[in-house]
């Protein structure tokens, strides 16, 4: 399959705006899973996409920039994975093969974008000592341009020149660092469900997630079973509190 060319600007202007979409409205460009979904869609192929999206999602599971940290950049990987996994006609392990370590990889244009970014801060607070408030306007605007261009210029060029001089430009790299990353990549899944359910009350709640448990690992059972079956059992919960919680009340009314 050969991409055109509204199909590269599409992605680049996609790519631009997702950075900027996480941070400031956040309603969800900026996360894998909606990448995938938007490259598949444009390239024909949204299955191809919710695959590599949803997949570098669970990566990334727990995973923030706390305190500015930078983390990989799998909504990038996403774009470029999914794309050459359409273009390539080579399926989901080829997709995934690329967009882990592409994501693992730009952490270093992010880094970039946010030492970019300190220029126009400081110009800001330049302005904000002169009153110029017109000034810090425009600087906080321009101070968006890093950010989107450290995810637009890496898929345009990558697009433009196809996967191959990806690949080449991979294979520069060491192959003991490219395994590092990989592991690290494989890794994240399980770090970001263990991060999240260190903030979930999980001693409360240890018997669903046995149920899930088992439903997954000896049942077999998919994850959209599984996440039904846990919508049921909180239901049935919520349903539970709500009844224990409207005797009590009218039990207090009687006794009044």
């Amino acid at each position: 399959m050969e991409i055109s060319a509204w199909q590269i600007i599409v992605l680049t202007l996609y790519a631009f705006f997702s950075i900027l979409d996480m941070l400031g409205p956040d309603i969800g460009l900026g996360r894998p899973i909606q990448a995938g979904f938007v490259a598949g869609l444009v390239l024909g192929d949204v299955k191809l996409g919710l695959l590599v999206g949803a997949t570098l999602q669970l990566m990334i599971l727990g995973v923030g920039t706390y305190g500015g940290a930078s983390i990989p950049d799998f909504t990038t990987g996403a774009i470029l994975g999914t794309a050459f996994g359409v273009i390539s006609g080579k399926g989901l392990e080829f997709a995934l093969g690329l967009a882990v370590p592409i994501g693992l990889f730009l952490v270093q244009l992010d880094v970039l974008a946010r030492f970019s970014n300190t220029y126009f801060q400081h110009r800001a607070d330049k302005y904000a000592e002169e009153g110029n408030t017109r000034g810090i306007e425009i600087m906080n605007l321009l101070g968006a341009l890093p950010w989107g261009l450290s995810r637009a210029i890496p898929v345009f060029l990558a697009l433009i020149f196809g996967s191959t001089i990806v690949q080449n430009l991979l294979k520069v790299f060491p192959d003991w660092l490219m395994g590092g990353l990989k592991v690290a990549g494989g890794i994240l899944p399980a770090l970001g469900v263990a991060i999240l359910l260190r903030y979930l009350p999980s001693k409360t709640y240890i018997p669903y997630l046995l149920i899930g448990f088992i439903l997954a690992a000896y049942l077999k059972v998919s994850m959209v079973g599984v996440a039904l079956a846990g919508f049921a059992l909180a239901l049935i919960n919520f349903q539970y509190k709500s009844a224990g919680a409207t005797i009590a009340g009218g039990g207090v009314s009687g006794d009044e």
